[in-house]
């Protein structure tokens, strides 16, 4: 939080002409000491301020100096109070709305706190979702072990984990960590993971290998679809991969993609009903065979 501290004291002494260190303090819910080590981090950072003593007294930025819009400008304060409001979304504490608090700008000032881009990072399942990520960040912060219970499509296993990041990528929220059952470097999906348990047991941090870092690396594009789709589902096609997803044919929307999951694929297939036609692959032609012929049995 320190960071956001800085910004906090930065924003208060630009609306301020005069605080003080026990105001500051006070608001910032910290010792007269730790501002004492802030206020040398921003003259550190170029940034003059002066402190005035006995009755009156105070710190200022001194007089004259005009703050570097490379330093701190209203649309990086912009992206800040969004990114701290997509986070509030999936936190049950109250530090984002303090840290909002303290950057919020006094009138008159040109940092404007309503933000036009709203980012809401929750879901269907907020509650669920909350704990896992706060019981997490604990694991991470005092590098203990976690366990829980995995669902897949092989099946369920449980495992036991040294938890490294949250991330949210492709629209949902994973733990990437070292897994001790398959002695490696796994990604789980947080809606699939239930029963999830903080351990008393400590880990020692690893060194995380170069090439582990791009967790993109996890989602592997391995199933090229070639497919044709009806020209009523145009719209669908681009909500999901863009104006220039698909090549218009004769027989309908040609579309050349790849992707990750499996199943993922074909349930999104099967959502385009009798909308569609798979070329390639040729699994994934008879897997749609086989699909709708269960559909159908089921019926008759």
């Amino acid at each position: 939080m320190k960071l956001y501290r800085l910004i906090g004291i930065l924003t208060a002494l630009l609306q301020n002409d005069r605080v003080t260190a026990p105001e500051l303090a006070e608001k910032f819910e910290v010792n007269r000491r730790t501002i004492g080590r802030d206020i040398d981090a921003l003259c550190q950072a170029g940034i003059p301020v002066v402190t005035h003593q006995g009755s009156g007294g105070g710190i200022s930025i001194a007089e004259g100096y005009k703050l570097d819009k490379s330093v701190l400008t209203s649309e990086e304060i912009s992206d800040i109070v969004a990114a701290l409001k997509g986070i509030g979304s999936v936190s049950k504490r109250s530090d984002v709305e303090r840290t909002l608090d303290k950057l919020h700008a006094g009138p008159g000032t040109v940092i404007s706190m309503h933000e036009p881009v709203v980012i809401d990072l929750a879901s269907h399942y907020k509650g669920q979702l909350t704990g896992k990520i706060e019981l997490i960040k604990r694991a991470v912060q005092t590098a203990r072990l976690i366990e829980f219970d995995y669902y897949y499509e092989k099946g369920e296993s449980h495992r036991r984990i040294e938890p490294y990041f949250v991330i949210f990528q492709w629209a949902s929220w994973y733990v990437f960590g070292f897994c001790r059952e398959r002695q490696d470097w796994r990604m789980f999906k947080l809606l699939r993971l239930w029963n999830l348990t903080l351990c008393d047991e400590q880990y020692t941090p690893r060194e995380l290998p170069p090439e582990r870092r791009d967790f993109n690396a996890h989602f592997t594009d391995d199933i090229k679809l070639v497919a044709v789709f009806d020209k009523s589902e145009r719209y669908k096609l681009i909500e999901n991969y863009g104006l220039d997803c698909y090549t218009e044919t004769d027989d309908g929307l040609r579309i050349e993609i790849s992707f990750t999951n499996h199943d993922y694929l074909i349930g999104w297939l099967l959502a385009f009903g009798g909308n569609v036609k798979v070329l390639e692959p040729k699994e994934i032609v008879e897997d749609m065979k086989a699909a709708a012929e269960k559909i159908l049995s089921r019926y008759k």
